[in-house]
């Protein structure tokens, strides 16, 4: 990590600032120093985290805000979920992006954005796919350190979230993740390790759940041992809200921050009038609005619920009394009160020098269309995609009328503007063509994790939308386009098969069709028990406000659909190596990660299981061939460096578009070791380059491949160990899509 402030945009902190750091700890009192360590009610009511200042230090107050798709807090663009960026493949676009939702956050008065999150999706169920980036710890860590790059460019502190292996929601506030070292070192934690070390990312959360047995922000090997002391980490560690169960434990591991700070109903008392109520009654000691609250409330909390959200912080009168009886040094609470005010001074917090920013603009609008153009992927297509734009088109689908913003929780985003398929498809096309819309089915609605717990209520008159009607129309038109979704939200895990009768839809609408194409508008995988009955199908994701005019732009061939898929999509849930009950979602609350390192495609090609479609998968309008793949060793570096940062081997090949189009391919590069003296993958992402090349154009493509690429962790020598085994390097345009090979020796 650097430690030239020349060498970071946002590296600001001075001498000056640094003495003024300790000034302002040895001036605050052990009250003010504790109600610094958790969070507090917002006055504006826009943070989602808020640090209270001191007057009389003349100390601002601290505004954290969500999320990874959009401030939560005001209305702000919607951009694409978290995996569509993904999708992508490219650290640069994430870097872009990263900047935009720093302009979005700094535009709405806020200091620090609560994202990216990037843990591994372990598991397809997971009800916050959409929220992650991959199943690839190498994909993660490049567009981790792109997106915390952007962010932190823009003067807004990032938060790398979740530490650590938050890979599921069922059970997510106990469940704990028991997992080898290697595994951890391997899969789990390598991002976290490129956003502190490579992008020095100003903050990192500490998750709900438990590693081996012990909750995140009590986990001292985590937190000190590894962030901090192995890495080097100079930020502050914030809790998820109300995720800290023991204060003193969590105050001696290396938890900074806890937030809320305080109990729902005063944390959220603008946001619900149940809460509002709540918190307006006399808190009296015959009369505890506590316990008010948890029975009034329990008949709609969820099945495993947050057990901390009506308590008061274990960061308050836990620490004080600690402090006081001599169990915890104040000297503790003084480098938690350093960490946070020196990334306020380095951002320009302190001093109140912050850049303005810039709140749901045109550019950012753009910026949205361009992502989810770009992580759309085609995942098959028998000649009926592009459209040219004089069909005769039937669109179908419940909900196909609404554009897919995003998913529910702590994600969701209110944007000012919005586009549906079936806006931006009649806008294309009319006049010059025809669009006849059919639901086929009711509405399934959107996933919230602020649902309320009342049933729907259909009043009589409405709209009675049938399948014969959608089938009737995609039979009258040239092409059928059946636009499907998923539910998926923080706090449950998802099903991978449609919601209602989707796939029902899909198999009566195909029958009937001349040319059908499947529009996915989903968290991940699901099953497709459809998919050899349509034309063409298209995974959009969650494409945020622009999803009509992007699905327009890439269904009549605006835009190539050069989004590769980040994940393996399986035939159904065993096909994935988490298949046990043990495994997920685990049994007794604990949840084996006995597949170790064999996570995603690895596990895919280490069973010899077929994927439906594997990962780095995606079909482009064009054509691409690959040739000439040379690989040279690196002679110049240490030989025994093998924890060094810098390529150990350099790859190179060269790639021709030889389509009648434009287009862009993303060149994969996967390592393959022959003998290993420990179980290793078949093959692992060590490389990957995004390319745009013109009809009959081509291209030399340079990918270096890192030393930490070739190795692997021994627990015994607590060290990356690259053994001297011959590699082989594999060149092509997915996990199985291999075009060129060749080998070097170590």
């Amino acid at each position: 990590m650097s430690t030239d402030p020349d060498t970071t945009d946002t590296d600001i902190e001075t001498d000056a600032s640094t003495n003024d750091v300790a000034d302002i700890v040895d001036e605050m009192t052990l009250e003010e120093k504790i109600d610094f360590v958790h969070g507090s009610y917002d006055p504006a009511e826009l943070a989602t985290g808020y640090v209270a200042g001191i007057d009389r230090l003349n100390l601002p107050s601290l505004s954290l805000v969500d999320g990874p798709m959009g401030i939560r807090a005001v209305p702000s663009t919607a951009f694409p979920a978290s995996i569509a960026l993904a999708a992508t493949w490219d650290p640069d676009l994430a870097r872009e992006f990263g900047e935009a939702i720093g302009e979005e956050a700094r535009g709405a008065d806020q200091d620090a954005l609560l994202a990216p999150g990037f843990n591994v999706i372990r598991v397809p169920q997971c009800g916050r796919a959409f929220e992650y980036y991959s199943e690839d710890p190498y994909l993660n860590s490049r567009l981790a350190v792109g997106t915390v790059d952007g962010v932190q460019s823009a003067g807004v502190m990032a938060t790398a979230k979740h530490y650590l292996a938050n890979n599921q929601e069922a059970d997510r506030h106990h469940v704990s993740a028991e997992i080898d070292e290697r595994t951890l070192r391997e899969i789990y934690l390598p991002a976290f390790e490129a956003a502190v070390t490579e992008a020095d990312v100003s903050s990192v959360m500490a998750s709900y759940n438990r590693i081996n047995g012990t909750y995140a922000p009590q986990h001292r090997r985590l937190l000190t041992e590894v962030l901090k002391d192995e890495w080097g980490f100079e930020g502050f560690v914030v809790s998820d809200w109300w995720a800290t169960h023991d204060g003193v434990a969590a105050a001696e591991a290396g938890l900074d921050l806890d937030m809320p700070g305080m109990p729902v109903y005063d944390w959220q008392c603008h946001g619900s009038t149940f809460l509002d109520l709540v918190a307006a009654l006399p808190d009296e000691a015959w009369f505890p609005k506590k316990d008010f609250a948890q029975f009034v409330s329990r008949p709609w909390q969820p099945a495993n619920p947050n057990p901390n959200v009506l308590e008061d912080s274990p960061f308050d009168e836990p620490l004080r009394e600690a402090i006081d009886d001599g169990r915890l040094e104040e000297s503790i609470l003084d480098e938690k009160i350093r960490r946070i005010l020196r990334e306020m001074a380095r951002f320009g917090v302190l001093d109140g020098d912050q850049p303005e920013g810039a709140l749901d603009t045109p550019d950012h609008h753009d910026l949205a269309r361009r992502i989810a153009e770009r992580g759309t992927v085609l995942l098959q297509n028998d000649d009926a995609l592009p459209l040219d734009g004089t069909e005769r088109i039937a669109l179908v689908g419940p909900n196909a009328d609404e554009p897919k913003v995003g998913g529910g929780g702590s994600s969701e985003v209110d944007p000012t503007r919005a586009t549906s398929p079936l806006e931006a498809i009649r806008d294309r096309l009319e006049p010059d063509g025809s669009v006849s819309f059919e639901r086929g089915l009711e509405s399934v609605g959107d996933a919230s994790m602020h649902d309320s717990f009342l049933p729907d209520v259909h009043l009589p008159g409405g709209e009675d939308p049938r399948i014969e009607d959608a089938m009737r129309a995609a039979r009258d038109t040239d092409v059928a386009v059946v636009v499907v979704r998923d539910l998926a939200t923080e706090g449950a895990d998802r099903g991978l098969e449609l919601p209602g009768a989707q796939n029902e839809l899909i198999t009566a609408v195909a029958a009937v069709a001349e040319r059908t194409v499947v529009v996915l508008n989903t968290a991940g995988m699901v099953e497709m028990p459809w998919r050899e009955d349509v034309d063409a199908i298209l995974e959009s994701w969650y494409p945020g406000q622009e999803d009509g005019n992007a699905l327009a732009s890439v269904l009549f061939g605006d835009a190539d659909p050069s989004g590769r898929l980040p994940v393996t999509i399986g035939e159904r849930a065993e096909d994935y190596p988490a298949s046990s009950v043990e495994q997920y979602p685990g049994v007794d609350l604990e949840a084996d990660y006995s597949e170790g390192v064999f996570v995603g495609y690895r596990h895919f090609d280490e069973e010899g299981i077929e994927p439906v479609f594997p990962f780095g998968h995606g079909v482009s309008y064009t054509d691409f061939e690959y040739g000439g793949l040379s690989v040279e060793i690196e002679t110049d570096g240490d030989d025994n460096g093998d924890t060094e940062p810098g390529p150990m081997a350099t790859a190179e090949i060269t790639v021709e578009n030889t389509g009648g189009r434009s287009g862009r391919d993303v060149v994969q590069a996967y390592l393959s070791v022959t003998d290993s003296s420990v179980p290793r993958p078949p093959r692992e992402l060590a490389a990957f380059e995004p390319v745009e090349l013109e009809a009959g154009q081509s291209t030399t493509v340079s990918l270096d491949l890192d030393r930490r690429a070739f190795a692997y962790y021994d627990e015994d020598e607590a060290d990356w160990i690259v053994e001297d085994r011959e590699f082989d390097v594999l060149v092509g345009r997915s996990s199985r899509d291999i075009r060129e090979r060749a080998s070097l020796e170590r």
